[in-house]
């Protein structure tokens, strides 16, 4: 079991500092995890393939794409493989200039069967 982590590296030619890019790829592991509760604190999704990977060595691979396009189209094609999938959009606080960003996925945890046709061709970060 494994989660991959695709992140959007360049925004208008530009590459994305490092840190920044650590701290989305974090939003989008916690968020495919967690579910949100509004009014309380979040929890775990009720899911085996969650608590499968928690109780070993929760790997998780991060991988990269260069466009917002092709940031979507992973997130669509894991959601259409009924993965676990969360995309993460950075408000453009800071980074961005003030424009809303997508900026990573999270794909997982599965197992690498499952995952590989959607992120098998993806380069290592």
């Amino acid at each position: 079991m494994k989660q991959i982590i695709v992140m959007r590296r360049t925004f208008n030619g530009k590459r994305v500092r490092t840190g920044k890019m650590i701290a989305q790829g974090a939003h989008a592991s916690m968020a495919a995890i967690l579910q949100r509760n509004p009014s309380g604190p979040s929890s775990l999704k009720d899911d085996p393939r969650i608590t499968e990977w928690l109780s070993t060595a929760f790997t998780k691979i991060t991988v990269y794409v260069d466009s917002e396009e092709e940031l979507l189209a992973v997130y669509e094609k894991a959601k259409a493989a009924d993965l676990i999938t969360a995309l993460i959009q950075d408000a453009g606080r800071t980074e961005f200039k003030g424009v809303k960003t997508y900026t990573a996925v999270a794909v997982g945890p599965d197992t690498n069967e499952n995952l590989a046709p959607i992120t098998g061709q993806l380069p290592l970060l």
